[in-house]
């Protein structure tokens, strides 16, 4: 028996766990959403992160990455042991058909596993549904956990695409927005927090009164 996982999120740049294969592709009729709730990795339960799931979409391609583990049962067991931790957020595994690039037309995998979350926020805690675009940068940008931040979660997957050569348009849109909302607040900061420059005194005999130059960083 072999085990084969689907990777869409950081699992693409950082499996985590020992396999022997990996194969870049897709599969069909799922698009990346950041809809999901992370609060023990890069995010905490009063400031949760945003990461990605999927979300059924009829004629979308997803593409990621495909591990495969071989070795038996006790080699499986561990691999799956990892994942279900780290996935902790999702709250079921749907078996998907992956495709290459070479064959379009039939799968080159079938029965490959991938962690997926129920879009009810009833039954699944940890989903947190769509929002606006900018509210969701603003989420990102500010979110951090044990982990790491938010944001380098998305700009670490943003690049993970641009690698493999597969890049999301929807993961560059709320990039760039992010990346709009972290200059803005250093343009904030800059403003609150003004360069003084050194008290000029002139010597007494020009008679001139000390002046003071106060510069503001724009």
């Amino acid at each position: 028996m072999v085990l084969w996982v689907f990777g869409y999120g950081s699992l693409i740049w950082n499996p985590g766990f020992d396999f022997d294969e990996k194969v870049i592709g897709y599969i069909k009729d799922y698009k990346r959403v950041f809809d999901l709730a992370c609060i023990d990795h890069r995010g905490t339960p009063e400031h949760p992160a945003r990461t990605c799931t999927l979300e059924q979409s009829t004629g979308a391609k997803c593409w990621g990455a495909a591990y495969c583990v071989r070795g038996g049962p006790e080699k499986e067991k561990l691999a799956m042991e990892y994942l279900e931790g780290r996935e902790c957020e999702y709250d079921s595994k749907t078996l998907v058909e992956f495709y290459s690039e070479t064959d379009t037309t039939k799968p080159i995998l079938t029965g490959v596993i991938v962690f997926t979350s129920t879009p009810d926020k009833v039954s699944n805690k940890y989903y947190l549904g769509p929002a606006p675009l900018e509210e969701m940068a603003m989420q990102i940008a500010t979110a951090s956990g044990p982990c790491g931040n938010n944001r380098e979660y998305l700009f670490k997957l943003e690049k993970a695409m641009h690698d493999i050569e597969h890049e999301d348009e929807y993961v560059i849109e709320l990039a760039n927005e992010v990346r709009k909302h972290l200059d803005l607040t250093k343009e904030v900061k800059a403003l609150l927090n003004p360069v003084v420059s050194p008290v000029s005194i002139k010597p007494q005999s020009q008679a001139h009164v000390s002046t003071l130059q106060r510069v503001f960083a724009s």
